[in-house]
């Protein structure tokens, strides 16, 4: 008799996409975080504040505005949310990423969390969409081509290049 292979469970998880409306300079900006260099997961990349879903949650929108507060220390009454994105699978850890777009007005100063944030970076979206570019990487012993951000130093790609995408596509339509 065959065996029969089962599809891998994939993990639910939600993003923030905060997205700071700046007038004054006529720009909006982005906000994401560089992770910690030292973590298991992901290190050193640059992402949204998100995480995977907790039971007590309810909802994924609920699970994006936490995992912003407890990130970036981005209080759940500073945010807007504007709409939601298509989800976003990851290809290496079995996620399903469910986007939520906020706009946010910053705190007077962010708080990364400690365990896991390295950085907090405010990008305009105009910088993010000239620096889509095509690039080579190595992960884990494997080389690929992909789509990336590249903004100064900073090479946005993966899940979170996906994202930006469907931002891009759908942002008239998500701004006030």
């Amino acid at each position: 008799m065959a065996q029969r292979l089962s599809a891998p469970t994939l993990v639910r998880a939600a993003v923030l996409v905060p997205l700071l409306l700046a007038p004054e300079r006529e720009q909006t900006l982005a906000v994401l975080t560089r992770r910690r260099t030292d973590l298991r997961r992901h290190a050193g990349e640059i992402s949204f504040p998100g995480g995977r879903e907790d039971p007590h949650d309810g909802d994924l929108a609920v699970t994006a505005l936490r995992e912003a507060e407890e990130e970036i220390g981005l209080q759940r009454s500073g945010v807007s949310l504007l709409g939601e994105l298509p989800p976003t699978p990851t290809f290496a850890t079995n996620y399903v990423i469910h986007p939520y777009v906020g706009a946010i007005t910053a705190p007077e100063q962010w708080r990364p969390s400690e365990g896991e944030v390295d950085a907090i970076l405010e990008l305009t979206l105009e910088s993010i969409a000239r620096g889509k570019t095509r690039t080579r990487l190595t992960r884990r012993g494997i080389t690929f081509e992909t789509d990336a951000y590249a903004v100064g130093e900073h090479l946005i790609w993966g899940a979170t290049a996906r994202i930006l995408q469907h931002l891009f596509e759908r942002l008239d339509s998500l701004l006030p």
